[in-house]
């Protein structure tokens, strides 16, 4: 690239790593800024009107961070619950009422409504995965930038479609991996690409497992929940139990007990492999330079001689799903001059100068889901019409590396993918697993 010529390797490898917006300008920024529309919000001062689709735990989270945001205004929510609007009600009004605002906010339950505001700039989805690709393909339809949980997608295909989507509307999308925008992931990703830890020859990775068969009891469908509506693309086969839609109450106010249980079962989500491997597995790659390409070869546990769930990648570097010193969710790396030990709130080393400075570390007592950077970042991105951090690129590379995970195990045995094209091997059998058959209504037309 010509920038890089600007800087030296390691200067562009920091400022690479840290999504800055003046030094890569990515596709979806140069095609924006060629067709910049008269309603676009560059200026600083321009108000950035934001709705969010899915009202559960997790979007709760993400508004207690964007509604504090200088410039940005949420003004629309959409469920498919009725209680999980009325909760988000009260609290958008709350919170602009204590700060002396006046605020407006229309809820929905019909995505597309919220989408055909002309006034609503960006939209935060924070649906469950098999509703994240066609949602946000239509909110890049209808021209807006879209911030998207991980895992990006449930499957291969969607998040190729969504990809596409992206590039041909000429959206900003941000995907919630929030760990790129830690000091400390950060830091663990620079000593790797700048080679202070010399070749990685192994990349130990903490996540968890691959999600199970649905069999939880089949339960009554509670009165203002639109089930049909919540299972989307999915098959009327999968029935309700209240914890795939955890219950709340308003009066009192009381927020689910529980994660969303769609998320451990086949055909719903992804398991652990997608839930935790979305953010692990995507520092992984981030730290191999691997960022939009993938292993070779995935082998899943207890296949020949193998104990772990292992990627093979074209650059000789082995990455593992198996826990490691402490047992938490992470990352170990291993190179040539030492290891690195990376989690939340953690940073190990071989040797003190392979430790980042103190006042890079994270601040533990502030609660990881309501750090306001990453969001930051996206709102950059919307008015410098720049891709952010984690773009869809990286999303759709992260979130596949996991799928493929998935796959394998599922096979019980080795699987060959091509991460240029995109494509397993002369592998039917695996082929069939990027995606599934949507019912009648639903499609992913870009």
């Amino acid at each position: 690239m010509s920038s890089e010529s600007k800087f030296s390797r390691r200067d562009f490898l920091k400022v690479s790593a840290l999504g800055a917006a003046g030094a890569l300008l990515m596709p979806s920024g140069l095609a924006a800024a060629a067709k910049s529309k008269k309603n676009e919000k560059t200026a600083a001062n321009d108000t950035i009107n934001i709705g969010f689709i899915g009202l559960g735990q997790q979007a709760m989270h993400l508004l207690n961070g964007f509604i504090t945001i200088d410039g940005v205004k949420v003004v629309a929510g959409c469920d498919v619950y009725d209680v999980k609007r009325a909760r988000f009600d009260k609290r958008v009004k709350k919170y602009y009422a204590d700060h002396g605002e006046k605020c407006k906010v229309d809820l929905y339950e019909d995505y597309q409504e919220l989408l055909a505001r002309p006034d609503i700039d960006a939209v935060v989805i924070a649906t469950p995965d098999h509703q994240h690709a066609i949602i946000a393909i239509a909110a890049c339809k209808a021209g807006k930038d879209v911030y998207l949980e991980k895992p990006m997608t449930l499957t291969i295909y969607e998040g190729q479609q969504l990809r596409k989507a992206v590039r041909k509307y000429s959206r900003i999308l941000q995907i919630g991996s929030q760990q790129r925008s830690d000091a400390e992931f950060i830091h663990a990703a620079n000593l790797c690409r700048e080679g202070e830890l010399g070749k990685i020859g192994l990349i130990k990775v903490h996540v968890g497992g691959s999600p199970t068969p649905y069999t939880l009891p089949k339960q009554e469908v509670p009165a203002g929940l639109n089930w049909d509506k919540w299972l989307g693309p999915l098959p009327e086969t999968i029935y309700y139990n209240s914890d795939l839609d955890p219950v709340i109450t308003i009066d009192p106010e009381q927020n689910e007990q529980l994660w969303g249980a769609w998320r451990w079962y086949q055909g719903m989500g992804g398991g652990l492999m997608t839930d935790w491997g979305a953010h692990m597995f995507d520092i992984a790659q981030w730290a191999m330079g691997k960022d939009g390409n993938g292993p070779v070869e995935i082998i899943p546990a207890g296949y020949s001689y193998y104990d772990h769930l292992t990627y093979k990648y074209d650059n000789g570097t082995t990455v593992t799903e198996q826990e490691f010193d402490g047992g938490k969710q992470g990352l170990k790396i291993y190179g040539d001059n030492g290891w690195i030990q990376v989690c939340r709130g953690e940073f190990l080393a071989s040797d003190p100068k392979f430790m980042p400075k103190a006042e890079k570390q994270q601040d533990s007592s502030v609660p990881y889901e309501t750090k306001v950077g990453h969001y930051q970042t996206f709102i950059n991105s919307m008015r410098s019409r720049i891709d952010p951090n984690v773009p869809v690129e990286v999303g759709h590379s992260s979130c596949t590396v996991c799928n493929l995970g998935n796959i394998a195990n599922e096979l019980k045995r080795p699987v060959v993918w091509n991460p240029i094209v995109e494509k397993f091997m002369n592998d039917p059998e695996a082929t069939k697993r990027m995606h599934y058959q949507y019912r009648d209504g639903y499609s992913l037309d870009v």
